[in-house]
């Protein structure tokens, strides 16, 4: 039976694209992850990731994402909504196919042996992993936040660390440990007052008398007031209970809900049984849902990226242009890769092996960055947007941000450009080279990589308007120009060889 876990790391910084994207790259560099989602929040300056994999996959995993949250994210420069302990603030894991609670646990104190060890991290075990009664709680961990752990580390028994120095470091201290499935569910309510938000707070989390498996907290976001809570167990206090606890709360003090979010993935279970509650479908199956029907009875080889598609055809900005054109440079990629591997090996191409054995090494490579890019396009951008919403800047402090957000915002899809190049030029190499079986195959992919050359050298354009940079900008200009006429010159040529040599 296969095992896989589910990692959900919590990281102290929600507004640097370069930063959170750089953790969630390390992650997927690790060979049998799966990175499922990246949730950045300006507001509470945090962004949780969300990974799955083998146990072995999962823990280098997160080792690889704690080492470069710690080499990015200074906490004595850290301000947010959000309690924080350190730069990777909480790492859980939780169970989900064949591994047991107690593997998990060993996983954690195995994690936190090593970061404390390697990387000098003082670390302390939770939830399930815990190795004291008073460290069952992240938020008993977390009381005083970082500046008040920073004072007491080195003097106080009771913060000694489970692994690591007790000593005071700009990037704090990690929890790890094991719990269940968590729900991150956050209400807003039409009320700047945030006092009120954190009186409903009061009234549903645990530890003031409220419900037994939530935690909850005031913010203010945007200009509204939220009550941010976390969901520990959904199936004991499910998810439409602490919405009409909120709402009774509300009501108590004049107030409505006036829409809600949940921050990274949340099980299917816990909205199947909210919509089975609030439409009262009291003999409702699980397997009258038509995505869970063909789920069971699909066609293992239907390979359309549902996903992408409809996210892109959503009326919404993100995925856009730039987001399509690094996945358009990834399938090229991933076709000359095909050919190479339909080429290598074979005794009517062994005199162009070592030439095919680049192409396939160096696809492969591309193919990875490109479908990182897929996401850093998108994240760029929101961020950007994320920007122009916070009404906290003053004129100045907007002006600045707002330069930068557009140069990361530009320097993606620049990347994608460069990246997309390269593939086109392989692609060019194995459409003249490799298996003419598949001669058609590596043009396709050549053709790909130079349209999203094209596309790419737009998104490029349209930030470089609005750089006050214009040195900057004209050097993108100029990059962006030569790119596309050396991408016109690659893709007539790669036609001509795929005629001479498909013989049509």
């Amino acid at each position: 039976m296969q095992q896989i876990v589910e990692c959900v790391p919590n990281f102290s910084d929600g507004r640097r694209p370069e930063v959170y994207n750089a953790i969630a790259d390390a992650i997927r560099s690790v060979p049998d992850t799966q990175l499922l989602d990246v949730s950045a929040d300006p507001d509470h300056n945090r962004t949780v990731i969300t990974f799955t994999g083998t146990p072995a996959a999962v823990e280098e995993g997160a080792f690889r994402a704690i080492a470069e949250a710690a080499r990015h994210i200074n906490l004595d420069d850290h301000q947010g909504e959000h309690p924080r302990l350190g730069a990777t603030d909480v790492c859980p894991f939780i169970p989900v196919h064949g591994i047991t609670i107690e593997d998990c646990v060993a996983i954690a104190k195995r994690l936190g042996q090593r970061v404390g060890d390697e990387l000098g991290i003082a670390v302390y075990l939770y939830g399930a992993a815990a190795t004291r009664p008073d460290r069952e709680q992240l938020a008993d961990i977390r009381r005083g936040q970082y500046e008040k752990w920073r004072e007491e580390v080195a003097t106080n028994p009771d913060r000694q660390p489970d692994f690591g120095p007790a000593e005071p470091k700009p990037w704090g201290a990690t929890v790890i440990g094991v719990r269940p499935f968590l729900i991150a569910y956050n209400v807003y309510l039409n009320s700047d007052d945030v006092d009120l938000a954190n009186k409903i707070a009061r009234a549903l989390r645990f530890s003031s008398g409220g419900l037994r498996y939530v935690q909850a907290m005031g913010f203010l976001v945007e200009g509204q007031a939220q009550v941010s809570m976390n969901l520990t167990d959904f199936e004991k206090t499910p998810i439409y209970r602490v919405q009409e606890m909120v709402r009774c709360e509300a009501a108590r003090y004049g107030l409505t809900i006036t829409r809600a979010e949940l921050v990274g993935l949340t099980p299917q279970r816990a909205l199947l049984e909210a919509a089975v509650w609030y439409l009262q479908l009291d003999d409702f199956k699980d397997e009258q849902v038509l995505e869970v029907r063909l789920t069971q009875t699909g066609d293992s080889s239907d390979y359309t990226p549902y996903a992408f598609l409809e996210a892109t055809a959503a009326a919404t900005p993100t995925p856009g242009g730039g987001s399509t054109a690094a996945l358009a440079g990834a399938i090229g990629a991933a076709l000359a890769q095909m050919v190479a591997g339909l080429t290598t090996g074979r005794k009517k191409y062994a005199d162009v092996e070592a030439d095919t054995q680049r192409v396939l090494q160096q696809a492969s490579e591309l193919r990875r960055q490109l479908a990182t890019a897929v996401r850093q396009d998108a994240a760029a951008f929101e961020a950007l947007m994320a920007v122009w919403k916070n009404r906290e800047l003053n004129e100045e402090e907007r002006t600045a941000a707002v330069e930068q957000a557009t140069i990361a915002a530009g320097e993606v899809p620049l990347l994608v450009a460069r990246l997309s190049f390269k593939v086109a030029d392989l692609a060019r190499t194995i459409t003249a080279i490799g298996n003419t079986n598949a001669v058609t195959d590596a043009a396709a992919g050549g053709l790909m990589a130079c349209t999203a050359v094209q596309i790419a050298t737009m998104n490029v354009k349209i930030n470089a308007l609005g750089l006050k940079d214009r040195n900057l900008a004209a050097r993108w200009q100029e990059e962006v120009a030569d790119l596309e006429a050396r991408a016109e010159i690659l893709a007539r040529q790669i036609n001509q060889m795929a005629a001479e040599r498909g013989g049509f």
